[in-house]
């Protein structure tokens, strides 16, 4: 839509965006199983969704590709991730959903929610720095430096 010119449906100004495509609920459940989608599918857009819809994050999970880092750097973002697996306990956070646009493609519509304590770390900050690099690279220091000792039983 926005390759075309034309408006969206959804305002992201100041918006956070929760790649998930939750289930529907049961009982009285705000939604079912709500657990993170892969966020590196979604980097080719990351450039475009930042700097013309002033959307500041992205939550997902799984690592950000160097050109999304770069267009979070750039427009000084941030992207989350939450834990794969945890579905359930990240529904728990959901406190109202409604669909706001595509609402025939079910699962795939664009929701809005109200959350709560919702359990997300940064991946990667308005600087770029990445979790999924300095981590790794903390660690491997660590184990370097770690010294097992060796003894005889």
């Amino acid at each position: 839509m926005l390759s075309k010119g034309e408006k969206l449906p959804v305002d992201f100004t100041n918006r956070v965006i929760y790649y998930v495509g939750p289930v529907d609920p049961v009982g009285n459940e705000v939604v079912g199983p709500a657990g993170p989608t892969t966020a590196t599918r979604m980097d080719k857009f990351v450039e475009t969704m930042l700097s013309k819809t002033g959307l500041v994050a992205m939550i997902g999970k799984g690592e950000r590709g160097p050109a999304a880092i770069d267009a979070i750097r750039k427009h000084r973002a941030a992207s989350l991730i939450a834990v794969g697996g945890a579905a359930y306990l990240v529904a728990k956070a959901i406190r109202k959903s409604r669909v706001l646009a595509f609402g025939d493609l079910g699962m795939e519509a664009i929701y809005e929610f109200e959350v709560k304590d919702m359990p997300v770390t940064v991946a990667v900050d308005a600087k770029g720095d990445s979790v999924h690099q300095s981590g790794p690279a903390e660690w491997e220091k660590r184990i370097r430096e770690f010294k097992i000792p060796v003894g005889v039983a």
